[in-house]
């Protein structure tokens, strides 16, 4: 079917549309209804359907592919490699179940899962998914006070944690951060389940309080614990994400909608289907990892690929050749990730067999041309930007070469999705904007199935936060974004990253983009710093390519970028001044910490760094503004 016809059905008649996807999962009772949209902007798909993600992620491929390949957990770290079919998973996931119920978790509880990206933490999701539990999964690096924040904020039942992850070869233990967040919380949880990895020294397990997995999944492991049938828009988990409040937001997702989104998703977006190969490189912590590690390749009867290790360890090769193994067909990764590789030699990229790789998706930030133009030179394969956010679930602007692939343009994520009624719109007059016109994204709702029903236990802050920036009632993706002639969205960064340069309003991300096409640049941040005179100058953060036997001139290289933005935005973009750093400030899950950098620049309190990967980087930061800048003044 051509993409103009799709899109155009799932717009014009949402319920047809939605009704005939339906039907890709498994209903236990079918809906009765497929859209409830009497209470603006809350809405209700497939209502009185009830299913089951485990359900429909395990149990129903057993008859048919119980034998075949489910999940693969591949560690460099602990150089273990971990294979399951799907008849060994749905064993593991029964035995969790049953040691959750054992500890009095039920329909409606919460379970709090802080680990690291491993099978293990999949099993946990699926029990819960099974029991009818609702699972909120807390990334494994984030410090106790991010953690005691969000179980006070579900109240859980039960926390699940590993004993330590390990990253680099540094052992990181989780259960001391556990026992701190625990005794920061107002609501801790009645008991702490501990999976020992036998990485930390001691377990230190609270007597009456905690529990190690290990010998009650000995006691269950013939556990057959029966699927909880949930009506479709039952909460199945809750993700958080950062807010403007510094309270982190509850994203809550449903049961049925959910599935369907990603059954749709998995052929028409990714092009997988069951018994192909996805291999994501998210964190299980983060909305990717739930949606495209987890929930999306089973629902789909696909084998899915977890990867816990660097992308340069033991070498630059170690993903291409986890492809050539498994024969992976779909790839779904970072521009920062590839960034990080475009450090390394270019030769890892061809030095494996990649004959069944059809496709590398890249999410999760802006992706900058020359970036996604050296992974696509290097590996010969298309490589597809798709956007989306952690409310939406799954991609909301994408190519989809399993229904109909349209030509790539880089510095697009492409077109929007079926079940998106996507706009760009005045800030100021909320009128929408020409062709090649900035403007704000919006979703005209009700927003598809897959999306966020709510904030948990806040309904206001949905409505506010979504549903409040203009006079008509949109969905504000908070993005600037453009729209050619020919309908393909560009996304230009957030509405809260524009600085305003003598009256002026300039992206940062554009003259990022513009930086980072000199030759010599790895990767850039770009922030905006007050000035007395125009109100606020770029500032430039750059780390360099370091090519083998070069001694690059810093300063000159420097002065290139400041040209270079002149030549390309014109003098007005034209950056203050450029600092050259080895490492630039990151979260563990690979985005620029853009608002510590400014607030470094303007001598302020850098904020909360818990999320912060290396300390180092920010001390590299540090000595660079003491020392001054490379260009400029």
């Amino acid at each position: 079917m051509r993409y103009e016809d799709f899109h155009r059905q799932s717009i014009e008649d949402p319920e047809g549309f939605w009704a005939e996807q339906a039907k890709a999962i498994h209903w236990h009772k079918a809906p009765e209804r497929i859209l409830d949209y009497s209470r603006p902007p809350f809405r209700k798909w497939f209502v009185g359907g009830e299913t089951n993600l485990c359900f429909n992620a395990v149990d129903r491929h057993l008859d048919e592919r119980g034998d075949q390949l489910a999940l693969v957990g591949y560690s460099t770290e602990t150089n273990s490699v971990r294979e399951l079919t799907y008849r060994e998973l749905h064993r593991e996931v029964n035995a969790f179940a049953a040691v959750l119920q054992s500890l009095g978790v039920g329909k409606g509880d919460r379970v709090v899962i802080y680990m690291p990206h491993t099978v293990d933490a999949v099993f946990a999701m699926l029990a819960c998914a099974r029991i009818g539990a609702i699972h909120s999964v807390v990334f494994g690096g984030f410090a106790s006070l991010n953690l005691a924040l969000r179980i006070d904020d579900a109240r859980p039942t039960l926390l699940v944690c590993a004993d330590a992850g390990i990253r680099g070869g540094k052992v990181l233990p989780f259960k001391p951060l556990v026992d701190e967040a625990l005794a920061r919380a107002q609501f801790p949880p009645r008991h702490v389940l501990v999976v020992n990895r036998g990485l930390a020294p001691s377990l230190d397990l609270v007597p009456g309080r905690d529990l190690e997995y290990g010998p009650l999944r000995e006691q269950h492991l013939d556990a057959d614990v029966p699927v909880t049938w949930l009506e479709s828009n039952e909460p199945s988990y809750i993700l958080y994400t950062s807010g403007t409040t510094g309270k982190p937001k509850g994203v809550q997702r449903d049961v049925g909608g959910y599935a369907v989104a990603l059954a749709l998703s998995m052929w028409s977006i990714y092009d997988v289907r069951a018994g192909q190969v996805m291999f994501s490189t998210s964190d299980i912590g983060w909305v990717v990892g739930h949606s495209y590690n987890v929930y999306g390749p089973l629902i789909a009867g696909a084998t899915s690929i977890l990867y816990e290790g660097l992308p340069t360890t033991p070498d630059a090769g170690i993903w291409w050749k986890i492809c050539e193994r498994y024969g992976v067909r779909t790839m779904f990764s970072s521009p920062t990730a590839v960034r990080v590789l475009k450090k390394q030699d270019a030769a890892y990229l061809t030095r494996y067999d990649l004959s069944k790789l059809q496709y590398l998706f890249l999410a999760g930030e802006p992706l900058d041309e020359p970036t996604v133009e050296w992974i696509t030179q290097g590996l010969g394969k298309t490589v597809i930007d798709n956007y989306w956010q952690t409310e939406t679930g799954w991609p909301v602007v994408s190519l989809m070469p399993g229904l109909d692939m349209k030509p790539v343009k880089f510095g697009s994520p492409g077109l929007p999705v079926p079940g998106y009624d996507l706009r760009l719109i005045n800030e100021a007059t909320g009128e929408d904007v020409g062709v090649d016109e900035k403007g704000v994204l919006v979703i005209r709702p009700p927003l598809p199935p897959g999306c966020l029903s709510t904030v948990w236990n806040n309904d206001e802050r949905f409505l506010a936060g979504y549903f409040g920036h203009f006079r008509e009632q949109l969905y504000s993706s908070l993005d600037w974004a453009t729209r050619d002639a020919e309908g393909y969205t560009f996304i230009l960064g957030r509405t809260d990253d524009v600085i305003n340069v003598a009256g002026h309003r300039l992206g940062t991300r554009e003259i990022e983009e513009s930086v980072s096409s000199h030759p010599g640049v790895a990767e850039a941040a770009v922030i905006g710093v007050h000035d007395a005179v125009k109100g606020q100058v770029p500032v430039v953060f750059a780390t360099l390519k370091r090519l083998p036997g070069a001694d690059e001139d810093e300063h000159e290289t420097a002065r290139e970028m400041l040209q270079t933005v002149a030549d390309q935005l014109g003098a007005v973009a034209r950056p203050s001044r450029v600092y050259v750093v080895n490492a630039l400030p990151k979260t563990r899950s690979g985005k620029l910490l853009r608002r510590s950098l400014q607030a470094l620049a303007e001598q302020r309190d850098p904020g909360d760094l818990s999320t912060l990967d290396d300390p180092s980087a920010l001390e590299e930061v540090r000595r660079a503004l003491e020392r001054g800048p490379e260009a400029g003044s």
